[in-house]
């Protein structure tokens, strides 16, 4: 193996498995090293998915993440790196099976629970310097909560999982470094600025007609997903999380009702109106993601999901006293009024209400007709439009 990665500190878990910060050994340099288990057919099939459409990608985009490396541990202290174009065949065929491939008896498999109690294993190629505890911020106590959660989140497997011993015990992506942290924790960390809020509206834009183009659907657009790099110049946004995307062959602009999807996926505050309600759905159900995302950082509109303490960036209905995704209430009754610009809920400080252009265009993204919201190769210069009109109006 060419490179060499020392792991130094865990930097995000969520459903799936844990992102670190890495250096390369041999120049220094920072990378992000996320680690997938592999430890049942379902998420392995995701993890699939996650690297084919990050090596479709590739380094072709400034912001989408890039994926630098791909190793497959096959052992507790065995790494090796995949080669570009392949994909490991004991995984793929865990997934054609239903089971996963390689796994020992019961017998071996106690032993090993009982080796592992008594002796810590560690991964030779990866030196393992993590020693933190994840702490998250205090929000406003003026912040709305939201009082339940909703059924249609990830399921969570469990991480870490070295109880059942497997040929693939795990993969280790290797990818860019941004060390802005997300848009949730950048955009909340610092006073509102409008032209920064215009910049990322239109990365975000180019970012989607670049998936699209390729035939990527996301399929879990929101602010925890996309990844913020500093620069001299400003935010540098980089779109991240490819483990709900779907792939088809050709771009999907040209023709956005040719491939459709029926499961319902995604983070409840951004899923469009017809993955609320169960219908088929194409890729305009980005559009509608990031319609939710865009108003929110226009008009810095934050919620709290309910166990937590940390603000999320979302644009969402009231529905008496309590929260409601705006997905969810337009599937209900799709003639449910969007109050653009919100105001009265944002969070201080406050930037400046989107103009009127950029409220109509905001309506065009989040109306319940997936046909009538712009696609994302109109995307980009619609957000130019509208903000070059507002500002002649200001």
């Amino acid at each position: 193996m060419e490179e060499l990665y020392t792991l130094e500190k865990e930097v995000g878990r969520g459903s799936y498995g844990v992102v670190f910060e890495g250096q390369m050994s041999k120049t220094g340099g920072k990378v992000a090293i996320k680690r997938l288990p592999c430890s049942n057919p379902e998420c392995i099939e995701l993890y699939l998915q996650e690297l084919w459409a990050m090596r479709a990608t590739a380094k072709n985009h400034p912001n989408v993440i890039a994926l630098h490396s791909c190793l497959l541990q096959t052992g507790p202290r065995n790494l090796k790196p995949l080669k570009p174009g392949k994909l490991p065949l004991s995984l793929v065929e865990s997934v054609l099976k239903g089971k996963v491939v390689g796994a020992r008896s019961q017998e071996q498999s106690n032993a090993t629970l009982s080796s592992n109690k008594r002796t810590k294993t560690s991964t030779s190629r990866l030196q393992d310097r993590t020693n933190t505890v994840q702490t998250k911020s205090k929000s406003d106590a003026g912040t709305p909560v939201r009082p339940q959660k909703r059924g249609r989140k990830r399921s969570v497997p469990e991480e870490d999982n070295q109880n059942v011993p497997l040929k693939c015990l795990a993969l280790w992506l290797v990818m860019e470094f941004c060390d802005g942290g997300d848009l949730n924790q950048y955009l909340l960390s610092q006073p509102p600025d409008e032209e920064r809020n215009h910049s990322i509206l239109l990365q975000l834009s180019s970012a989607m007609a670049f998936l699209h183009d390729l035939g990527i659907t996301h399929r879990d657009l929101k602010p925890a997903n996309v990844l913020v790099c500093e620069t001299a110049k400003g935010p540098v946004v980089k779109v991240a999380d490819f483990g709900l995307c779907k792939m088809a062959e050709g771009s999907l602009t040209g023709d956005i009702c040719r491939q459709h999807f029926s499961s319902t996926c995604g983070s409840d505050f951004y899923m469009a109106p017809e993955v609320w309600g169960g219908q088929s759905y194409t890729a305009q159900a980005d559009i509608f993601s990031l319609g939710v995302m865009f108003w929110a950082v226009l008009e810095r509109i934050t919620f709290l999901e309910e166990g937590t303490t940390e603000e999320q960036l979302g644009a969402y209905a009231c529905k008496g006293r309590w929260l409601m995704p705006l997905g969810e209430a337009l599937s209900e009754n799709p003639d449910f009024p969007l109050c653009i610009p919100m105001k009265s809920k944002r969070a201080p400080p406050l930037p400046p209400a989107p103009g009127p252009n950029m409220c109509v265009l905001l309506l065009d993204m989040l109306t319940v007709d997936p046909f009538s919201r712009p696609r994302a190769d109109q995307l980009e210069s619609r957000v130019r439009q509208a903000l070059r009109q507002d500002a002649h109006c200001a």
